[in-house]
């Protein structure tokens, strides 16, 4: 089973840049969508009912803000679709939980942290809430995939230029810690079971053509109980598909 999380700012752009085309070449088996910025009056028909596909959305209460989807290849429905059950992270639709039998499929869009710390606060609660949520599914003896655009780029690998941007939102140090206490929680960060080495990145900025010269972050991330690990196969970025200020990241399981 291939599952590809990819943050789209925006599915109606991505849409127009080629997304269902991608999707039927590619043929992933589940993919989460992050940042797709629409309601559901405004999904189009050939996004709702791609070929072979079903689709979930959850949208915000703010219209073009936030917001998640997930196209799953008809036959792989889960069984449930729940939301977060926290009215702040819901109210921006930023958690999609789909309950399979073996495992929980959750596609997240965590908070940007923003100039000056002015959301820090909000993120670090997303973060602790996640963490909650993760754990407590783990202790019931389930299984977790958390995929999503984490907004963090966790260490200085994981982004081209660490230093300069110690103070940046996506790198302050709180954020970082909350990163570090989520995977010390019991959780991995797949990619880097597969691949430790460094340029390998997820959003760049459309500014100084940051993605031609591959200036980047890692910012979009799959992470799973460490129990889980040994049915994974491998875990790839995807940085040559277009569309996006992010590119897509595939996790294949089992």
């Amino acid at each position: 089973m291939r599952i590809v999380s990819w943050n789209v700012n925006g599915i109606r752009a991505a849409e127009r840049k080629g997304f269902l085309e991608w999707l039927q070449q590619e043929q992933p088996d589940i993919v989460c969508v992050q940042e797709s910025k629409i309601q559901p009056d405004q999904v189009t028909k050939k996004l709702r009912h791609p070929e072979g596909y079903a689709t979930l959305w959850t949208s915000g209460v703010r219209k073009g803000y936030s917001s998640t989807a997930t196209f799953v290849k008809e036959g792989l429905e889960p069984q449930t679709l729940d939301l977060m059950g926290v009215q702040q992270f819901d109210d921006e639709g930023r958690v999609q939980i789909l309950r399979y039998p073996d495992f929980n499929l959750i596609n997240a869009y965590f908070p940007n942290s923003r100039d000056e710390r002015a959301r820090l606060g909000f993120k670090l609660e997303f973060f602790s809430d996640i963490t909650r949520l993760c754990a407590d599914m783990v202790a019931k003896g389930e299984n977790v995939i958390l995929c999503g655009d984490y907004n963090v780029a966790h260490k200085p690998i994981d982004l081209a230029r660490p230093k300069p941007n110690e103070n940046s939102p996506g790198y302050y140090i709180e954020e970082r810690e909350a990163m570090t206490a989520f995977l010390d929680a019991g959780f991995v960060d797949v990619f880097r079971r597969f691949d430790d080495g460094p340029d390998n990145y997820t959003w760049w900025s459309y500014r100084a053509r940051s993605r031609e010269r591959n200036v980047g972050w890692r910012i979009d991330y799959h992470c799973v109980n460490e129990a889980f690990m040994p049915r994974v196969k491998d875990c790839k970025i995807m940085p040559d598909v277009m569309g996006s200020d992010h590119c897509p990241v595939m996790l294949e399981i089992e």
